[in-house]
């Protein structure tokens, strides 16, 4: 029989805990990543093993190469239970990777909304460098509507900027988030802030989506700022499309 073999729950027995061997990262492409048996329990959400490592005496807060701990990994992948033990005995949960990437951006990122809600309750900073990925902008991105509320709950800003991103709302219309879009709206997020010279509404038109564009014309968008370039939103629709209909309707015919 194989010695490393786990339970019936896939568990790994106390006794066989110090047989773990190393596995190559998932989430690295590193091949001399030191992707140990503690990120690997936490990755595949191994409560009895994670106990018996840490107690083994594995440092909470061991990281990769690419500075990933074993907090980052289980909240990567929505395990509540091992983050909490993690969280419990004594991990960092503020910890980031080299990418600027804390726990919390990649639960948002997943929308494991008990793992969002797990790290805001222990300490987690919901605000984001300016010059990485905040949480909010990871949940605004992949339209977890939940996990933006649970952030806006604990203080994020809804209109914080990403050099790379702009703001949430714009992150949320480039990806056509349509219900985070108007969850953001309702939270008083600054309808004409996107990135550089360009606004959500520019990117509505130039998408052609109508009922996107709507919402932020709802909201007092302004169809008269101009993009780098000197495009209003109408100029960016496409010919004949139902956005450039709405705008000429809302925003009158071009002069």
């Amino acid at each position: 029989m194989d010695s490393q073999r786990g339970d019936e729950n896939g568990e790994i027995p106390s006794s066989q805990a110090e047989s773990v061997v190393y596995f190559s990262n998932p989430l690295m492409s590193d091949i001399e990543s030191d992707w140990s048996p503690l990120h690997d329990a936490a990755y595949h959400g191994r409560l009895l093993s994670v106990c018996t490592l840490i107690d083994q005496g594995t440092s909470i807060n061991l990281v990769s190469l690419d500075r990933v701990s074993p907090l980052h990994v289980a909240c990567l992948q929505g395990h509540t239970a091992c983050a909490k033990l993690l969280i419990d005995r004594g991990a960092n949960v503020n910890t980031t990777t080299v990418d600027r990437d804390t726990p919390l951006s990649d639960a948002c990122a997943r929308g494991h909304l008990s793992c969002v809600r797990l790290l805001l309750q222990h300490g987690a900073t919901p605000h984001g460098p300016t010059d990485s990925t905040s949480p909010i902008h990871q949940a605004a991105a992949e339209g977890h509507v939940d996990c933006l509320e649970a952030l806006v709950q604990q203080g994020a800003d809804v209109d914080c900027y990403s050099e790379y991103l702009g703001t949430p709302l714009y992150t949320a219309c480039i990806n056509q988030r349509l219900s985070t879009v108007k969850k953001l709206l309702q939270f008083g997020a600054s309808v004409n802030s996107g990135k550089g010279g360009t606004t959500p509404l520019h990117l509505g038109a130039q998408q052609d989506c109508p009922e996107l564009v709507s919402s932020l014309l709802d909201h007092g968008a302004n169809g008269n700022a101009r993009d780098t370039a000197g495009n209003r939103s109408l100029d960016l629709a496409p010919p004949n499309s139902a956005t450039k209909t709405l705008l000429i309707q809302r925003e009158g015919s071009p002069s």
